[in-house]
C-alpha cells in the first residue's frame, strides 16, 4: 500500500518563481554596474576619429580622454585634441584645444536634427593660411566635408584662444588672441568675443582690436552677427561695425565703415583698389556685399580741405575689379586735385598734407622745374577698370578763378579716358576729353580742350584790377604726346594751341606798361586810370616735339598794338618771345623798345632789347593785316563794330 503525499512536500511553483525572477534582476543589474564601472568612453575615439577623417579628409586625433555626460542635453569632452592642416601647409595641425566641450541635445537627433546649445573651447589654437599661389585655404577641405546637413550652433564660448591667418602671396601675417567676454546678461545670450592681435596685411603693420557678437546659428542662418573691429595697416584706419548675415560664409553683411588715412593711394596694396595721391582723408559710410559685389554707400567726409560724399562700388566678379562712383563736393579745394597730375597738394599753413607730400613739395620749391614729372605708375593704372562721376559744385582756388568741376573718368584695361572734364572758369568754361593710352610701356596721350567765354576781368583776383579788363576769351587746344609723366607728355608734344581775347577794354596802366610807356604809366598815378578799348588779343602757335612757336601773335587795342613771334619750350620750360609795341598815339617819354620775355616757367625775365629796335618784318609783313585766323576768330567773341575785324583797318 503506497503512502500518500506529504502536503509540505508537494511543488509550490507560485512561491518559486518570483523568487526567480528577482535572482535575474539582480544578475542583470551586477552586469550593468560592472559594464558601467568597467565602461570606458575612450573606447569611442577610434571610432570618432575615423569618421571625422571620413567627413574631411583631414586626420582628427584625441589624445586625452574622452567622456560623455548623458542626460536631455548631453555633454560630450574631449581633452588634447587637434585636426590636421592640409598637406601644404606650413605645420601639421590646423587646429588644436586643450579641451573641448559639447552639449548636443538628444530629443531632436530623434528627428534627424544635431542642435548644439553650446560649445566650450579652452586655448584653441587656430591656422588660417592660404596655398601659395593664394587661391586656396586650408579651410577648404578635399571631399567638401562629406554633405549632410550642417548642426545648429546656438553660443560659442572660448577662454584663452588664438586665432592666426597667413597669406605668403598677400604678405599677409596676423596673429590675434580670441576670448569670451567675461559679462552677460542672462543665462541664454552668449557673451560676446574679444579680439586683439597684430602682424601685417599686405606686408604693412596691422593691428585689429574689437568685439563681436558670439556666433548664433551660424550656420545656413539669417541671424545677424555683430561685429566692432578697429584695425590699422601702415597709416590706414578703420572702424567697422554693425552686422553680419552667415559670416562664415561672409557673403551677405550691412555694416558701418569709418575709413581714414594719410593718403588714398595707400589703399591699392591694401584692398587692390587704385585711387591717386591725396591730402589725408575721413570717411564714414555704409558697406554691403552682395556675394562679388561690394558697396560703400552714402559715404561723406574730407579728403585735404575737400569735402567728398556719395556711393562706390567695387565688382570683383571679373578678370579685374571694376570700381563704380558717383561723387559729390559741395566745396573743392583745388590743390587737393594735384596728385591727379603726380604733384603734391600745397603746403601752405592753411593747407592739409600728410609728411610725404610736404617733403615732396619742399623738393619741388628747390627744383627749376615747375611741370610736374613723377611718373603715372602702369601697373596701377592696367589692374584695375572704373567708371567715376565727380562733380564739384564750388572750387576753391586763391590763384584761379574756378567756379565748378564736372568729370567722367573711364578706365578699361590701361585705357583711361576723361570725357568731359569741365571747369567753369571765370564766367566761362573749359571743357576737355583727354584719352591716356597706359596698355604699352609709353603712356599715348591726346587732349582736345576748349575755352569757351572766359571773361578777363575775372581771371584777376584783385577787385580793382578786374575793374580795367572785359572781353570774352576763347579758343581751342589739340595736342598729343607720350611720356609717363604730365611733363614728358608736354615735353614730347604736337598739336595746335591757339587762344583769343574778344572785343573789350583794359585800364591804360596796364597797356602802357606792357609798352613801356614811362610817360603814361606816370599819368595813371597822377590822374588816375583810363578805360582803352580793347579790339583783340590772340596767340596761335604750332606745337612740334614740345615746342610751341609762334605763327600768329598780337594784341590790339586803340592806343597800342603788340605784335610778336618766339617760342616757348615746354620740353626744357623756357620762354623766348619777342613783343614790339606800336604805338597809336604819342608820348616824348615813350620808349617804345621791343620787349624780350625770356627765362623759365618758374623765373620768367621781361627786358626791353635795345638791338631788336631797328628789326622789321620779324613779325607780320604788314600792321594793316594783322588778324588771327578763321578757326580761332570763330572761337571768340569779336563785337558787333567796325573794329570787330581785329586789327585789319590798324593803317587807317
Amino acid at each position: 500500500m503506497t503512502d500518500a503525499p506529504s502536503p509540505a512536500n508537494a511543488p509550490q511553483p507560485a512561491s518559486r518563481r518570483p523568487r526567480t525572477w528577482m535572482i535575474v534582476l539582480a544578475v542583470i543589474a551586477i552586469v550593468v554596474i560592472v559594464f558601467v564601472a568597467l565602461f570606458d568612453w575612450n573606447w569611442f575615439k577610434g571610432p570618432v576619429e575615423r569618421a571625422v577623417q571620413a567627413k574631411t579628409g583631414r586626420e582628427l586625433r584625441i589624445d586625452g580622454d574622452l567622456d560623455v555626460d548623458l542626460g536631455r542635453v548631453s555633454t560630450i569632452r574631449a581633452d588634447k585634441v587637434a585636426f590636421a592642416n592640409a598637406d601644404w601647409g606650413s605645420r601639421p595641425q590646423m587646429a588644436a584645444a586643450e579641451r573641448i566641450e559639447i552639449d548636443l541635445a538628444v530629443f531632436p537627433l530623434l528627428r534627424g536634427q544635431v542642435r548644439i546649445p553650446e560649445i566650450r573651447l579652452f586655448q584653441p589654437d587656430v591656422l588660417l593660411e592660404t596655398g601659395g599661389s593664394g587661391d586656396q585655404g586650408n579651410w577648404v577641405f578635399d571631399n567638401g566635408g562629406g554633405g549632410g546637413t550642417l548642426p545648429v550652433l546656438q553660443r560659442l564660448l572660448i577662454r584663452q584662444g588664438r586665432m592666426q591667418f597667413i597669406d605668403k602671396a598677400g604678405r599677409t601675417d596676423i596673429d590675434v588672441s580670441v576670448n569670451s567676454a567675461d559679462s552677460r546678461t542672462d543665462s541664454d545670450a552668449a557673451p560676446p568675443i574679444t579680439v586683439d592681435g597684430s602682424g601685417r596685411w599686405k606686408g604693412n603693420p596691422f593691428t585689429l582690436k574689437g568685439s563681436t557678437a558670439s556666433p548664433m546659428e551660424l550656420s545656413q542662418s539669417e541671424h545677424p552677427f555683430r561685429i566692432d573691429l578697429r584695425g590699422s595697416a601702415g597709416g590706414t584706419r578703420a572702424h567697422v561695425r554693425g552686422t553680419l548675415t552667415n559670416p562664415f560664409q561672409f557673403r551677405v553683411f550691412d555694416l558701418q565703415m569709418a575709413l581714414a588715412g594719410q593718403d588714398m593711394a595707400d589703399l591699392y596694396p591694401l584692398i587692390g583698389i587704385a585711387i591717386p595721391s591725396t591730402p589725408p582723408y575721413q570717411f564714414d559710410g555704409r558697406l554691403r556685399r552682395e556675394n562679388t559685389l561690394w558697396h560703400y554707400d552714402k559715404f561723406s567726409g574730407r579728403a585735404g580741405d575737400s569735402d567728398l560724399s556719395g556711393n562706390v562700388s567695387v565688382e570683383t566678379a571679373g578678370k579685374r575689379p571694376l570700381l563704380r562712383a558717383e561723387l559729390v563736393s559741395r566745396k573743392l579745394d583745388f590743390d587737393d586735385l594735384a596728385g591727379f597730375v603726380g604733384a603734391p597738394p600745397s603746403t601752405d599753413a592753411n593747407e592739409t598734407a600728410n609728411a610725404e607730400q610736404k617733403a615732396e613739395a619742399a623738393r619741388l620749391a628747390a627744383s627749376a622745374k615747375i611741370l610736374p614729372q613723377h611718373p603715372y605708375d602702369l601697373s596701377r593704372l592696367r589692374s584695375m577698370d572704373a567708371d567715376v562721376r565727380w562733380k564739384a559744385q564750388r572750387i576753391d582756388a586763391p590763384k584761379l578763378p574756378l567756379d565748378n568741376m564736372d568729370a567722367h573718368l573711364k578706365l578699361d584695361d590701361g585705357l583711361l579716358v576723361l570725357d568731359p572734364l569741365d571747369f567753369g572758369v571765370a564766367g566761362g568754361n573749359i571743357r576737355s576729353v583727354i584719352h591716356m593710352d597706359a596698355r604699352k610701356q609709353v603712356i599715348a596721350t591726346r587732349a582736345q580742350i576748349a575755352v569757351r567765354r572766359m571773361q578777363l576781368g575775372q581771371l584777376f583776383p584783385d577787385a580793382e584790377l578786374a575793374k580795367q579788363a572785359s572781353g570774352g576769351i576763347g579758343g581751342d587746344i589739340a595736342i598729343s604726346g607720350n611720356g609717363n609723366s604730365i611733363a614728358a607728355m608736354l615735353g614730347s608734344a604736337n598739336g595746335d594751341i591757339g587762344l583769343g581775347i574778344g572785343r573789350g577794354h583794359v585800364g591804360n596802366l596796364i597797356m602802357e606798361l606792357a609798352g613801356l610807356d614811362i610817360a603814361e604809366s606816370l599819368k595813371y598815378l597822377v590822374t588816375g586810370d583810363r578805360q582803352i578799348p580793347l579790339r583783340c588779343a590772340f596767340g596761335d602757335f604750332a606745337v612740334k616735339d614740345g615746342v610751341m612757336t609762334t605763327r600768329a601773335l598780337a594784341f590790339d587795342t586803340t592806343d597800342t598794338l603788340i605784335v610778336g613771334e618766339g617760342q616757348v619750350s615746354l620740353k626744357d620750360e623756357t620762354l623766348d618771345l619777342l613783343l614790339k609795341p606800336r604805338p597809336k598815339d604819342r608820348s616824348i617819354l615813350a620808349l617804345r623798345s621791343p620787349l624780350r620775355i625770356g627765362g623759365t616757367f618758374k623765373d620768367p625775365s621781361f627786358r626791353p632789347d635795345m638791338k631788336a629796335l631797328g628789326v622789321r618784318g620779324a613779325f607780320a609783313v604788314a600792321l594793316a593785316t594783322i588778324a588771327p585766323p578763321a578757326a580761332l576768330l570763330a572761337t571768340i567773341e569779336t563785337g558787333p563794330g567796325k573794329d570787330s575785324d581785329c586789327g585789319g583797318h590798324y593803317a587807317k
